[in-house]
């Protein structure tokens, strides 16, 4: 599913235009968007967690030559589901 059909089936759901529920979904994830960049987690209870994560420096392999490549420190986005979401998504 793509953010288009996430909106198409918003907006299926609630009724509401697909316009006005394009523009709920953009503020959405904009705000949570901001709050990871200033450091901020954004716990959404039975659905998950997003949050900055600090990589340390490390040295990794380049597969195609075998070098050695320096790879620096860096901050990168994540997200752990939270339990709820993890059982639906369980067989059986």
């Amino acid at each position: 599913m793509n953010k288009g059909e996430l909106v198409d089936a918003v907006a299926r759901n609630t009724g509401e235009s697909k316009a006005t529920t394009a523009k709920l979904v953009d503020e959405a994830l904009d705000v949570v968007v901001a709050a990871v960049v200033t450091g901020q987690k954004v716990q959404l209870t039975g659905f998950g967690t997003f949050e900055a994560r600090d990589r340390k420096a490390r040295t990794a392999r380049n597969p195609q030559t075998g070098e050695e490549v320096k790879v620096a420190a860096t901050r990168v986005p994540a997200f752990k589901a939270g339990k709820a979401f993890k059982d639906a998504v369980k067989p059986g």
